[in-house]
């Protein structure tokens, strides 16, 4: 259920942006994530800092896109969250409190030095997705575009997502893995 609360405003963002235009898309973007926020409350009673992060930089760039009426500002929204998410993760790895072993840590048991290949990992990942968005968004159209950011942003986090489980697996000491089972 939460995975679908998760990807809720991607799709509703794509379903307008089909039938209208990135203006009226952006709009929808920004209410269907106020929403996804009311309903994930609701649900859990709690909700996760990404989220509040991710709703203010949804209001914050598309409302940007809204009152200018200027796309370029929901294509930078993007990347400034694949940096904000980039630079907390690799601050977190500096400061000796990986965030990725604090949220997971619990779960999966594995020496530090592999939270810290993880988690440079993803930061490697979250600059070059910013990176290529950046390309994609300004040099090719905003079709092409929005199908990238919906598809394969979406299928390269999830990619990666699926690796690193698989990376972590292999490095989860062998008794810890059969208590697992």
């Amino acid at each position: 259920m939460k995975q679908l609360l998760d990807f809720l405003p991607l799709v509703i963002f794509f379903a307008v942006y089909k039938l209208y235009d990135i203006y009226i898309a952006s709009g929808a973007l920004i209410a269907a994530t106020a929403l996804q926020l009311i309903v994930t409350y609701l649900i859990y009673k709690k909700l996760e800092k990404v989220h509040i992060i991710t709703f203010v930089m949804v209001a914050f760039f598309g409302s940007l896109t809204l009152i200018f009426h200027d796309d370029v500002f929901i294509k930078w929204k993007v990347t400034v969250v694949y940096a904000l998410f980039a630079i907390v993760l690799g601050i977190s790895q500096l400061m000796n409190k990986p965030l990725l072993k604090g949220m997971l840590g619990k779960e999966i048991e594995v020496a530090d030095h592999v939270w810290a290949k993880i988690t440079w990992y993803w930061v490697s990942f979250f600059i070059a997705c910013g990176l290529l968005n950046i390309y994609v968004a300004f040099s090719l159209s905003e079709d092409v575009w929005v199908n990238f950011k919906v598809f394969g942003l979406t299928a390269a986090t999830l990619i990666n997502t699926v690796l690193t489980v698989v990376y972590l697996f292999k490095h989860i000491p062998e008794d810890k893995r059969k208590e697992m089972k």
